[in-house]
């Protein structure tokens, strides 16, 4: 299993949000000295979020997001706003390893289909879940599809990693929802999962390992200090 840390980026420092609140937000300095930090833990990946990419559909910190790319030299994935070819295209020439793609997902199944019949593997899907429904939009927007039929459909799709993130468990420390992943494991299996939301500890790293994740990122975590970063690594090797 992979272990994908975490930099959220918003207004081009590191943050922290609690589930999602632009205005509940924690500030961790520079976004490519964080990158740069976890990489001399151990990281082999990174899971980047443009939080300010996710308000406008843009790019405002792509100059940021590729320098981590290439001062970290690691499988950096990207995910924020993605909801064009031209920004799709614009990240991976920036050596982006992968982006993920979110609310476009469900809002334009066109574009989805055209970015992995020409980039495979190079794009992910966020599922963010809320009371077993897809939301939308940061999060604002019930999209009304259920995460069982929005996974039959991607993998239809033949998209190959959703990451999953639980709402309810994001940036709380109270623990992730393991038994969720271990459904969407079982139900699913030729897609690869990756739990976001709420890792706390690194015990969930190792049931999450056996529900059959395939990844697991660590945010708030890692931050505070409540899972050490070259620990879970290793745990989930």
């Amino acid at each position: 299993m992979k272990i994908y840390p975490a930099v959220d980026i918003l207004g081009g420092k590191a943050v922290r949000l609690y589930k999602g609140d632009y205005s509940e937000k924690t500030d961790y300095g520079d976004p490519v000295e964080a990158a740069m930090r976890l990489k001399e833990l151990g990281a082999e990946y990174l899971h980047i979020v443009d939080l300010d990419g996710a308000k406008s559909g843009d790019t405002p910190n792509l100059g940021i997001i590729s320098e981590i790319a290439k001062k970290t030299g690691i499988f950096v994935e990207v995910g924020g706003g993605i909801r064009s070819m031209e920004t799709v295209e614009k990240y991976l020439s920036h050596g982006l390893s992968r982006v993920i793609i979110g609310t476009a997902a469900v809002t334009d199944r066109e574009f989805l289909c055209k970015a992995v019949s020409r980039y495979g593997d190079k794009i992910a899907v966020g599922a963010d879940i809320l009371d077993g429904s897809v939301r939308i939009s940061g999060w604002l927007s019930d999209s009304g599809i259920s995460i069982s039929d929005f996974m039959k459909d991607m993998q239809n799709v033949g998209v190959k990693t959703v990451i999953c993130t639980d709402i309810s468990k994001d940036g709380a420390l109270k623990g992730t929802n393991i038994a969720l992943y271990e459904e969407l494991c079982r139900k699913f299996p030729d897609i690869e999962i990756v739990a976001s939301g709420g890792v706390t500890r690194i015990e969930e790293i190792s049931d999450l390992k056996k529900a059959g994740a395939s990844g697991a990122i660590i945010g708030k975590a890692y931050y505070t200090g409540l899972i050490d970063i070259a620990r879970a690594i290793e745990v989930a090797r």
